[in-house]
């Protein structure tokens, strides 16, 4: 018997709803940050040589640019956090109904936003 439902193999036109979005987002912030791991153990372990080198990073995370990707960074591991509150409150079966969900999942948006912003504001 032949199959004849439609297949939409194209990703980047399926809707998907919005706590699908942040579930993914959430995927993607922690394959981000797990990146980031030897980036700063070795900006760490550079830093510990000597004072020059301790003076070279800060230069390099005082600056403009070091600044915006310190932000990023930030912001990556705020969203990250928040989101996995998330999870494990669902994984408590708390916020797991359809409006419940798509509240929390805004909310998860608007609370790591307002965290990355207060962070902003301190960096800068």
């Amino acid at each position: 018997m032949k199959d004849t439902r439609p297949k939409n193999l194209n990703l980047l036109t399926i809707r998907q709803p919005i706590p699908a979005i942040i579930s993914i987002l959430h995927r993607i912030s922690g394959v981000v940050l797990f990146l980031l791991i030897p980036l700063m153990l070795w900006a760490l372990g550079y830093s510990l040589q000597s004072q020059e080198n301790f003076q070279d990073i800060h230069d390099m995370f005082t600056s403009t640019s070091g600044k915006t990707i310190t932000l990023l960074c930030i912001a990556a591991f705020l969203y990250h956090f928040v989101a996995g509150i998330r999870h494990l409150l669902m994984d408590m079966e708390i916020g797991v109904e359809l409006k419940s969900g798509r509240f929390t999942a805004m909310l998860t948006l608007v609370v790591s936003l307002l965290l990355t912003v207060l962070a902003g504001i301190y960096i800068w």
